[in-house]
């Protein structure tokens, strides 16, 4: 089923996305193949009170975290997952002969959301380091001033804690929850802990609360238009990135080739 999911005065033209979107399987992982319009179309449909919607980004470091966590594999069957890097666009050329229509990374593809809904939306944040949230919504607030934005809490609440995070989390109900725990805790989190009761969507969204709050510093515009962000953090952060990116880029590849060969391509 189709349905035009926004309005003239909102966009230049009609966009038609499907409420079920074509997935390509990385390694596992169902990857939603759609452009920027019809994933803003499908979350905006969220908003207004469509399904309640579970949204994760999907690079190579996730695929490869949930090649060992069946848990986790299961889970994400369960979200709108889209594509963020280069990575997952160099598996879907080789599995599918094409690379997915948009690179829609949580970093980037966040501030498009808010950007884009013009009716006003409240905004919950949770996760982080403690102070950092706060400085993220307060950057969030001077950009999007048409939305309202508040502090659930930072990242480091204990398990004693949860049930009021829980509670005035239904109390509020904001229209977008973003957390930001790091893979994989904050997809097992939000699909174990998060339903319709909480929020419309719910977004793990990494690094995003540090890049505003500006504890990391944003690759340069060159080496973003290149794909190329990851080697500029590497760069910046090599003790705590070099396994990743080092270790884990080759072996994701690996794991790409072994689905071709063993056929699981479109």
């Amino acid at each position: 089923m189709n349905v035009v999911l926004f309005k003239p005065s909102q966009r230049p033209a009609a966009v038609v996305a499907p409420l079920e979107p074509p997935r390509r399987d990385i390694a596992g992982v169902p990857v939603a193949a759609l452009t920027r319009d019809e994933a803003l179309a499908l979350i905006d449909h969220a908003f207004d009170g469509g399904n309640h919607l579970h949204l994760a980004y999907c690079n190579a470091n996730l695929v490869n975290i949930a090649a060992r966590d069946a848990g986790l594999r299961e889970r994400l069957a369960r979200f709108l997952v889209l594509p963020d890097g280069i990575g997952v666009d160099i598996a879907s050329r080789l599995l599918y002969g094409t690379a997915f229509p948009a690179n829609l990374n949580g970093t980037d593809f966040t501030p498009a959301i808010l950007a884009a809904r013009e009716h006003p939306l409240s905004v919950m944040l949770l996760g982080g380091r403690p102070d950092v949230a706060e400085r993220a919504a307060a950057k969030l607030r001077a950009d999007y001033p048409q939305h309202h934005f508040s502090v659930l809490s930072h990242g480091y609440f204990g398990p004693d804690e949860e049930a009021a995070l829980l509670a005035r989390l239904a109390h509020e109900r904001p229209d977008l929850l973003l957390v930001a725990f790091g893979n994989p805790r904050q997809e097992k989190w939000i699909a174990d802990r998060i339903d319709s009761r909480h929020c419309a969507v719910a977004a793990g969204i990494g690094a995003l609360f540090d890049f505003l709050a500006g504890e990391v510093a944003r690759a340069p515009e060159s080496f973003r238009t290149l794909r190329l962000e990851w080697v500029y953090r590497l760069w910046l952060e090599p003790r705590r990135l070099w396994r990743r990116y080092v270790v884990g880029n080759p072996a994701f590849l690996l794991r790409v080739l072994r689905q071709k060969l063993a056929g699981h391509s479109a």
